[in-house]
């Protein structure tokens, strides 16, 4: 896997984060697809980490897919709804 030069990014140049292709995976005939290592150690992803799935959709059709560490996910919960529960509470 050879990761899309800065170039090749889809993101407004003088963005500080960068979106783009960096692999191309294959869904086998049980329907399960892998992380290339490259990708997996360039994400710092761990064997046994828990990643949520979040599904982007316009128009009834699914057209990306995010995965987010699940601790990270927690964070963004917690950052979000805990100033209204502690309102609440």
């Amino acid at each position: 896997m050879e990761p899309m030069g800065q170039d090749d990014c889809s993101c407004a140049p003088e963005a500080d984060t960068c979106c783009r292709v960096e692999a191309l995976v294959s869904i086998d005939e049980r329907g399960q697809m892998v992380l290339p290592k490259e990708l997996r150690e360039k994400a710092g992803f761990r064997p046994g980490e828990k990643l949520a799935v979040t599904a982007w959709e316009k128009n009834g059709v699914i057209c990306c897919i995010t995965l987010t560490r699940a601790e990270e996910l927690t964070e963004m919960v917690k950052a979000a709804i805990g100033p209204v529960m502690r309102d609440i509470l």
